[in-house]
């Protein structure tokens, strides 16, 4: 019964005709649903901006995006992340949000849907004002997969071996992390340290310097069915005509094109990926790696302390600028790790900074029992307006 657009204008009278599962599970569980809120065009940009309802607003200052997706307007919600569409929200809106290990929450109901070796990709996951509430949903949300994710499991912070990493390595794609962010993260490492008496181990993970390049190449590879990733220029078409990204370039350019200059930019280098097959399967088994790397490293017992963003949030049209920042929380995706984004207070400039606490498949335990810790360390969520 409500708008299922997913930004796109031809699909601007559609209606979804049934729940998605964790939707559905939630309403079974006692949640009222509020109402769907606004993304990028086909949910695949972190400005929540279209030509069918226009852009949101930073609620901690206007002039900013609010990254994907909104968050924060409600005590709880539902986001889907195939990039970072749960984790940027929630750390530009000063939230926590919870991309769980991939394969366990289902993504059925959502447009648009993962296929092929996306769908190993894609997770849906709580985003809420209050860590506790995390763990609840996702319960809820996992249904029977949620034994899983060990959350009956009793953990113990002192036991927990922390490893933290600072920025990427210096991708030439992505922004330098700002000095604040290094900041909030420092004083975590402090915070730990001090008050659970562990060592935090500092890492540098060489391969996460090709975060966007590992991302792009492996959201475009086959499945193992040899089945090609949909392409992004096809979903662009959905209830209307074949979209050539070129020739809607040309369009925007005199102000003709209903789509946005963010979707028209992906399905062009969409296209430009396909044009370099061998550097592609370069970078997949890279990331096939870095996935072994991180699983050996973090172990049954271990947390990463990583950036969520090398920003706080952007001024609107910004992003276009500086395109592939969401690096920092995409890599995740494709390794199928689960994260947590947890805010730890305001920037000087009165805006939300966080940190992603990221663990071993099937930890998720982990990570939301460190948010708790963190919340009650740091305060959690701020009202907007409140300083």
């Amino acid at each position: 019964g409500m708008p299922n657009t997913s930004g796109l204008v031809n699909r601007r009278n559609v209606i979804a005709t049934s729940d998605a599962t964790v939707v559905s599970r939630l309403k079974q569980a006692g949640a009222i649903p509020l109402g769907v809120t606004n993304c990028s065009e086909l949910c695949m940009w972190f400005e929540s901006s279209n030509k069918v309802y226009g852009r949101t607003n930073n609620p901690y200052d206007l002039q900013r995006i609010v990254g994907g997706s909104s968050a924060a307007c409600s005590v709880i919600g539902v986001g889907s992340d195939i990039g970072g569409s749960i984790r940027m929200p929630a750390f530009f809106n000063g939230v926590f949000g919870h991309k769980p290990t991939t394969g366990v929450v289902p993504n059925d109901g959502q447009f648009p849907n993962a296929q092929g070796v996306r769908t190993s990709f894609l997770c849906t996951g709580p985003m809420c004002r209050y860590a506790e509430d995390l763990e609840l949903m996702l319960r809820v949300m996992a249904g029977p997969g949620a034994s899983k994710l060990k959350l009956n499991e009793k953990v113990s912070l002192e036991k927990i071996k922390f490893h933290c990493m600072d920025h990427d390595g210096g991708s030439i794609f992505v922004s330098p992390v700002d000095k604040e962010i290094l900041q909030a993260q420092k004083k975590v490492v402090e915070h730990l340290e001090s008050e659970l008496g562990v060592q935090v181990r500092r890492v540098a993970i060489h391969k996460m310097k090709y975060s966007f390049q590992i991302w792009s190449a492996m959201m475009s590879s086959k499945d193992s069915d040899g089945q090609e990733a949909q392409l992004f220029s096809d979903l662009l078409g959905d209830h209307g005509k074949p979209v050539w990204p070129l020739w809607e370039l040309m369009k925007w350019l005199v102000g003709m094109s209903s789509h946005t200059l963010p979707a028209i930019a992906l399905g062009l280098t969409e296209k430009l990926m396909k044009l370099n097959p061998a550097g592609n399967a370069k970078l997949v088994s890279m990331g096939k790696s870095l996935q072994e790397e991180m699983e050996a490293l973090l172990g049954p017992d271990g947390v990463l302390l990583y950036p969520s963003h090398p920003t706080t949030a952007p001024r609107h049209h910004s992003p276009i600028c500086m395109p592939f920042n969401f690096a920092y929380t995409a890599i995740f995706n494709v390794l199928g790790l689960p994260v947590t984004q947890c805010p730890l207070g305001l920037s000087s400039e009165g805006l939300p900074l966080g940190i992603q606490l990221v663990a071993a498949s099937y930890n998720d335990h982990l990570t939301l029992a460190v948010a708790r810790h963190l919340e009650k360390a740091f305060g959690g969520w701020v009202l907007p307006g409140k300083v």
